[in-house]
C-alpha cells in the first residue's frame, strides 16, 4: 500500500484525545492522530516535544490520564506491554534490550513460544535465515556482548522482525549506523511495509525522513500541530513547525583557522588504529569521518588517554605529552565529549550544578572544602551561556532532554577551561533547535581559539562544520580533505578504501 498523505485508509492505529500529565509537566496534552498499514509514518518534534511519552503509551508502558486508544477498531482507555505485544506492537527503543551474555539467535528467539527454539542448533539455524533474508551478515552464534553497537542495533530490529508485527515503532534506529547499515536498514523498511506492516519512525534526521517515510507528524510542546504528506512539505517547514519559529542556518560562518598548532599526531597509534599523523589548528573545526568499525572513537580514546598509544607521539601547543587517563588530558586542557554521554560523559542521578563543577573542583575548593558560592557562580554562568533549559541548578540531569543532557557535557569540559575539545557525535540524538544551538556554540568556541575535533557520522554535518575532515578507514587514514574539496562523494570514497589517499 503506497500512502502519500491520502489518509483514505481505515487506520490501523489512532489515539484520541491523548493527555498525560507529570508532576509540573503537561506531557500529552490531548493528542489526537491516526497511523496506517502498510505506511512509514515519522514522529518528529523538539526533545520535549512529547515524541517518547506517545510511543510509551503505544507500548503499554504509561497509561494515559485521558483518551481513547484504538487498534484496527478496538479501542482501549490504556495498554499493558503485555496487552500491547499481543496486539501486534513492537518497539525498538534507542536504549538496547538485549541480554549481552547470550548470543545473537538466543536473543533473537527470547520470549518467543518454545519448542524447537530451545534447541540451540535451530535457533541458529532459523536466525541464519532470518538475518540472511534482512541482509545483515552476522553471525548468530555470537555472543550480543562480543558485537559493536551497530550490530547490536541490527539485531534489536531483526528480533522485533521475527514477531512479525502489525504495528513496529523504531526510536532513533539509525544512531549508531553507518551510512551503509542506514541502506540495509531502509531496505528492510521497505519489506515490513509492503507486508503491510504500520511502522513509526522516529527520527531527527531529516534526510533520513524524506528518504523513507511516506507520512510525517509533528508535536511541539505535548500537543499535536498537523500531519502531512512527506512528498507535499520540505526541511524549512517542518523546523517551522517543530519550533515555531523560523531556524534560517545551521552552519553558521566563523573566522578562518588560526595558524597556531594546538595538537599534532604524529604517526599516534593504538587501539586497533595503524599510526595516524595530523595538525589541529586553534580556531579549526576538523572534522573526522569513516564507516562503523573505521576507528574513529578508538582514536579519540588513544588522544584523551582512555587507551594507551602503542607508538608516535603527540603534542599539545608544542609540548610532548602522553595521557594515562582522561581526567589526565583534562587538567592539561583537552576536554572530550563522549559519543555516549548517558555511560560516560555525565552522572545522571547528580544535579546540573556538581556535573558542571565536577571537572574544575581544584579551582573551587581550599583545604579540600568546596566554596559553594563559587560552585553555584560556576554553573550558573555556564548554564547561561549554554541556554541549559532547567528549573534550577538543583535538577538532576537524568530528568532533562537530550540536547540539555549534551550541554552539560560541554559545559563540564569548558568549566575545565579546556583548549581542545573532542566532540564525539555531537548532535547525536538531538533535535533540529538543539543541534543548531550545539553547531553555534561550537563555531562561538572556534572563534575564540579553541581547537575542536569532531567525530560524526551524519554528512550534512561533517560537510556543514568541517575546515577540514580526516576520513579513516579500517584503522588507517585515508585521506585528508579541505572544506573546499569535500563532497559527500569524496568522503563516501575515501572512507569504503575506493579512492587514493588525499592530502590537504
Amino acid at each position: 500500500m503506497d500512502i502519500q498523505g491520502t489518509g483514505a485508509a481505515a487506520p490501523l492505529l489512532s489515539l484520541t484525545g491523548i493527555t498525560k500529565t507529570w508532576p509540573g509537566v503537561v506531557a500529552l496534552d490531548d493528542v489526537s492522530v491516526s497511523f496506517a498499514a502498510g505506511e512509514v509514518h515519522a514522529v518528529i518534534g523538539e526533545n520535549g516535544a512529547g515524541k517518547s511519552t506517545l510511543i510509551k503509551t503505544i507500548a503499554g508502558a504509561i497509561a494515559p490520564d485521558t483518551g481513547r486508544i484504538a487498534i484496527a477498531g478496538q479501542g482501549h482507555d490504556s495498554l499493558t506491554p503485555a496487552l500491547s505485544r499481543a496486539l501486534g506492537i513492537e518497539v525498538i527503543y534507542q536504549e538496547f534490550n538485549l541480554v549481552p551474555t547470550l548470543s545473537v539467535a538466543e536473543n533473537i528467539w527470547l520470549g518467543q513460544p518454545r519448542g524447537w527454539r530451545a534447541d540451540r542448533a535451530a535457533q541458529e539455524r532459523e536466525a541464519a535465515v532470518l538475518l540472511s533474508d534482512l541482509g545483515v551478515a552476522i553471525p548468530p552464534a555470537t555472543l550480543v556482548r562480543d558485537l559493536p553497537s551497530s550490530q547490536q542495533q541490527l539485531v534489536e530490529i531483526a528480533k522485533a522482525i521475527a514477531k512479525r508485527p502489525r504495528i513496529l515503532i523504531m526510536d532513533e534506529p539509525t544512531a549508531p549506523l553507518s551510512m551503509a547499515e542506514v541502506e540495509s536498514l531502509f531496505a528492510i523498511i521497505r519489506k515490513a511495509r509492503a507486508t503491510g506492516t504500520c511502522i513509526l519512525y522516529v527520527s531527527h534526521r531529516m534526510d533520513e525522513i524524506f528518504a523513507i517515510c511516506d507520512r510525517i507528524t509533528v508535536l511541539r510542546d505535548g500537543r499535536f500541530v498537523k500531519t502531512l504528506a512527506t512528498a507535499d512539505t520540505d526541511r524549512d517547514e517542518l523546523v517551522r513547525l517543530m519550533v515555531g519559529r523560523e531556524v534560517t542556518r545551521s552552519y553558521p560562518d566563523r573566522p578562518a583557522p588560526r595558524p597556531e598548532i594546538a595538537l599534532e599526531l604524529k604517526g599516534l597509534a593504538g587501539n586497533g588504529n595503524a599510526p595516524i599523523s595530523f595538525a589541529l589548528h586553534r580556531g579549526e573545526v576538523l572534522g573526522v569521518a569513516g564507516l562503523v568499525g573505521a576507528g574513529r572513537t578508538e582514536l579519540a580514546k588513544v588522544i584523551c588517554g582512555a587507551v594507551p598509544a602503542d607508538g608516535g607521539t603527540m603534542m599539545m601547543n608544542g609540548a610532548a605529552v602522553r595521557f594515562r587517563s582522561p581526567g589526565d588530558a583534562l587538567k592539561a586542557g583537552l576536554g572530550l565529549v563522549p559519543e555516549n554521554r548517558k555511560e560516560e560523559g555525565v552522572f545522571l542521578e547528580k544535579p546540573i550544578r556538581w556535573n558542571i563543577a565536577i571537572a574544575a573542583l581544584r579551582r573551587l575548593s581550599r583545604l579540600g572544602l568546596v566554596n559553594r558560592r563559587s560552585e553555584d557562580d560556576l554553573a550558573a554562568r555556564f548554564r547561561d551561556r549554554l541556554r541549559i533549559k532547567a528549573p534550577s541548578l538543583d535538577q538532576r540531569v537524568k530528568n532533562l532532554s537530550g540536547g540539555n543532557q549534551q550541554k552539560v557535557v560541554i559545559a563540564k569540559t569548558l568549566a575545565a577551561e579546556a583548549g581542545v575539545i573532542i566532540f564525539d557525535e555531537p548532535t547525536r540524538g538531538i533535535d533540529v533547535g538543539a543541534r543548531a544551538e550545539v553547531y553555534g556554540l561550537m563555531a562561538e568556541l572556534a572563534a575564540e581559539g579553541l581547537a575542536i575535533l569532531m567525530i560524526s557520522s551524519d554528512m550534512e554535518e561533517l560537510l556543514g562544520m568541517s575546515d577540514r575532515i580526516l576520513v579513516l578507514h579500517q584503522g588507517r587514514a585515508a585521506g585528508l580533505i579541505p572544506r573546499a574539496g569535500a563532497t559527500p562523494e569524496r568522503v563516501l570514497s575515501l572512507a569504503s578504501g575506493l579512492a587514493e589517499s588525499a592530502a590537504a
